[in-house]
């Protein structure tokens, strides 16, 4: 994948404030910070053009995590944090426990980096992603916008700590004001429900 040109002041600002999110993120999973960057936005492999993640489609029974430029749909095992419980670098946030313990969470960011494109976007997203992460390629994809579908960047990642595999994906793109957005879902392997993660994807609306 050729990463365009992203300024080195740039880089520096989107990692040092995804850090700081994911490093939030690490700590309701129990792993370390290093690793956590990780844990964000979900499973599958994803095919190489352009691919439809949906029209905005919220699953009957789901509920949503609503900001002032995105909307994504939740599983109903998934419970939103408040204002004082997410990281001041997430706009939404929703986590899904089992036995006490956090194994998934989707999240929200919004205008976290300067960008010119949807690419611009994820690899802004992708300057945070830990060392020795497994790292794909980004892939064209279509989300539910204020017209009409709208361009975005999915990059999958994953990684294995404390022989727990954790698969992420994730989104990003520009919204209506040219405001760049991040939606993040990170699950342990098998935390989510079959299809969920397609759901997931298909049910972005950015305004």
């Amino acid at each position: 994948m050729s990463k365009h040109s992203f300024s080195t002041a740039t880089a520096a600002t989107t990692a040092d404030a995804a850090a700081a999110t994911f490093a939030a993120t690490a700590a309701r999973f129990a792993v370390p910070a290093r690793f956590a960057v990780v844990a964000a936005v979900v499973l599958t492999a994803a095919g190489c053009g352009a691919t439809d993640a949906g029209g905005g489609t919220v699953p009957e029974g789901w509920g949503t995590l609503k900001t002032s430029s995105v909307t994504v749909a939740h599983p109903p095992g998934f419970v939103p944090q408040g204002e004082k419980e997410r990281s001041r670098h997430n706009a939404a946030a929703a986590t899904l426990t089992e036995g006490g313990e956090d194994i998934g969470m989707i999240t929200v960011q919004l205008d976290f980096t300067d960008a010119d494109s949807a690419e611009e976007a994820a690899i802004g997203a992708e300057a945070a992603v830990a060392l020795g992460s497994t790292l794909g390629e980004q892939s064209a994809i279509e989300v539910a916008g204020p017209d009409g579908p709208a361009e975005a960047r999915r990059t999958e990642f994953a990684f294995t700590e404390k022989g727990k595999r954790v698969e992420g994906v994730i989104v990003a793109g520009l919204d209506s004001a040219k405001q760049t957005y991040a939606v993040r879902v990170d699950a342990r392997k098998g935390g989510l429900g079959d299809g969920d993660l397609t759901k997931i994807l298909r049910s972005i609306t950015v305004t």
